[in-house]
């Protein structure tokens, strides 16, 4: 009978060695301490007082009307194709600036101001960039299409250039190795390795869109978000609760469909 092999303690590591971490999780701590008053916090008992107000819009929530269903649904699909264009613009200029942020295949000459130039895309709110385009375009959904498309571009930019920094090597020195140009470097042994991640991701922002999109309804971008907010000034809560349902539904739905395609991709 064999004698069984003693396990080995873990590895002990020093207070110098913990110093770092002890550092990181206490700092986080005290900017927790400090942000509770800034915060209101102290205001969360508020949350269970003034009982007959919130008996009210819980009686509107849990009764729905549904009566302008039909508009419902029509708002929510011109909501959704305002994501999914949003979302392919997006990807169209995300790609080129993903590849040029890329640490490991673009020079820091480009690669720095790319990344800053993504970082100041990143920083504007949708409705500000929302705004701008509502000025040069007039209300409806354009101005919505292209505050997502923007947006969403300097996120998966960040995402893409992420992704390109993980590749494998060996695929692009075999492509180097032929005397190919650096262009079909990336084509050849960049994209199809970080092509299935990028579409990830792309439905990922897809799903966020659609309900981003319904925030910009907010300045009269158009879909389900202007009647979701003329019900919520009106105080007709249970027609904002119907269009709350359809806006779960059609979430729901696409984050499914999202699911599906990724499964088959990953």
């Amino acid at each position: 009978m064999t004698t069984p092999t003693a396990v080995p303690p873990p590895p002990k590591r020093s207070l110098a060695q913990r110093a770092p971490d002890i550092a990181l999780w206490g700092g986080l701590v005290v900017l927790l301490a400090i942000a509770f008053g800034p915060a209101e916090l102290n205001k969360f008992p508020l949350l269970f007082q003034n009982s007959g107000n919130m008996q009210e819009l819980g009686k509107g929530f849990l009764s729905p009307d549904f009566t302008d269903l039909g508009l419902y649904a029509s708002k929510m699909w011109l909501t959704v194709q305002m994501a999914l264009w949003g979302t392919a613009l997006a990807i169209l200029a995300a790609a080129p600036l993903g590849l040029l942020a890329s640490r490991n295949i673009t020079p820091a000459y480009i690669q720095i101001p790319v990344r800053r130039f993504l970082d100041i895309v990143r920083s504007v709110p949708d409705l500000v960039i929302g705004m701008i385009f509502l000025v040069a375009v007039g209300p409806g959904p354009l101005a919505g299409v292209m505050a997502l498309s923007i947006g969403t571009s300097g996120v998966l930019a960040k995402l893409f250039s992420e992704a390109v920094e993980s590749i494998d090597k060996g695929p692009v020195e075999g492509v180097r190795a032929t005397g190919a140009h650096k262009l079909h470097e990336v084509i050849w042994g960049v994209i199809p390795q970080v092509a299935p991640l990028w579409t990830s991701y792309a439905l990922y922002r897809f799903e966020s869109n659609s309900r981003s999109a319904t925030v910009l309804g907010l300045i009269g971008a158009g879909g389900i978000g202007q009647v979701l907010f003329d019900s919520l000034n009106a105080f007709a809560y249970s027609n904002t609760a119907a269009i709350v349902v359809v806006i779960i539904v059609a979430v729901s739905l696409i984050d499914m469909l999202s699911q599906a395609i990724r499964s088959r991709l990953l």
